[in-house]
């Protein structure tokens, strides 16, 4: 049977609606009284982040910027946010959701009596609408927004998607697309047989575990994020481990940027480290690719792709990371790396055999639980 919404849609519409009438108030009030109109944004940076040693996750500090209107350097992001804040109080009167990218031309125009659009394009747009979130407590769920979907599943569990039962395990070579908005009271879980989640960095390698049927001969769940996870992904991936207690083991590229996806995963973002609560899976488990596993699988030197400068100053980045800094086996596992002087990607075990990391290379991993923490 499928889980109850934890929160009824009516409610949390009427909760952000008032978030916002709220910051409308505020600078209505102060234009009226003749002084400067502001808000007080909290900052996403990574000197405003905080890791929490005993819960295992980023968390946001108590710095914020404010934005004055009459303030030549913050006017223009100041009226954007009003704008686009009128644009989400519209969405949830009408009670409808729209794309980011809808919203960014809904919120698009040229300003009276000047040559100026009211945003640059969709990239300045998206910025603003997560100051929205962060300086209203609130969430772009909450405010009727979802981005492109990204990110796919298959396995054995059956979901409730907006009252339509889908059995996961009869997804053909496509997959359940995993939507942007993973409420609740969008999506609920019906039947589980599977004992833990891979998620895999790329629709790639998801391709080949689901054409090997790799989560129905190790009866598990397999998810792809399309590179760096969008939240809607990230999001099932929580609820997948916080309400059905399924372990969430992590498939990604010996490179920078598959340890960063697998830190975003594990303990949230830097810049929506007011997120991470909702988000961060901190029993998250690397199992692979890794350093040692150039000679461990007797890998040719044909898979070897050189680090460059930037690569090499990642790693190092990633390494001072708190959550990594006093983890031994990730340190050893980056300075390895760069001691190589090479990174790898999944698709690497392709030299082998076509189906080596399907047949082989994770059955052996899971069955010696060898991953790093």
């Amino acid at each position: 049977m499928a889980r109850k919404p934890t929160t009824t849609t009516a409610s949390v519409r009427q909760e952000t609606l008032g978030k916002i009438a709220a910051l409308g108030t505020t600078v209505a009030k102060a234009a009226l009284a003749e002084s400067d109109p502001f808000v007080d944004v909290p900052t996403r940076t990574i000197s405003n982040t905080t890791y929490n040693e005993t819960r295992r996750l980023l968390q946001m500090g108590d710095a914020t910027l404010r934005r004055n209107l009459f303030n030549t350097g913050q006017a223009r992001k100041f009226m954007q946010m009003v704008l686009l804040s009128k644009g989400c109080k519209d969405l949830l009167e009408a009670q409808k959701t729209l794309s980011l990218r809808g919203m960014y031309y809904k919120s698009l125009h040229t300003i009276a009596g000047t040559n100026e659009k009211t945003f640059d394009d969709q990239e300045e747009s998206d910025g603003i609408l997560e100051d929205i979130e962060v300086s209203l407590a609130t969430l772009r769920e909450n405010l009727h927004l979802f981005a492109k979907k990204r990110g796919t599943m298959v396995g054995n569990i059956t979901v409730v998607d907006k009252g339509d039962s889908i059995d996961c395990r009869r997804m053909g070579t496509g997959g359940y697309a995993i939507p942007s908005i993973c409420e609740p009271s969008v999506v609920q879980f019906a039947k589980c047989d599977a004992k833990f989640v891979l998620h895999v960095e790329k629709d790639t390698v998801w391709s080949r575990f689901n054409e090997d049927r790799f989560w129905e001969t190790h009866n598990c769940i397999l998810t792809e994020g399309s590179g760096q996870p969008p939240r809607g992904v990230r999001r099932l991936l929580y609820r997948l481990n916080k309400e059905l207690g399924l372990p969430v083991i992590c498939l990604l590229d010996c490179d920078p940027w598959g340890h960063y996806i697998y830190s975003v995963i594990k303990q949230g973002s830097i810049n929506l480290a007011f997120e991470s609560e909702r988000m961060a899976i901190p029993d998250a488990r690397y199992l692979g690719i890794r350093s040692a596993d150039f000679e461990r699988c007797g890998l040719s030197d044909d898979v070897k792709i050189s680090l460059n400068d930037r690569d090499i100053e990642r790693a190092k980045q990633i390494a001072e990371y708190p959550w990594f800094a006093k983890k031994k086996p990730w340190q050893k596992e980056i300075s390895q790396m760069l001691r190589n002087g090479f990174k790898m990607e999944v698709e690497s075990l392709i030299t082998k055999d076509i189906s080596y990391v399907t047949e082989t290379y994770v059955p052996e991993r899971l069955k010696a639980k060898d991953w790093i923490d």
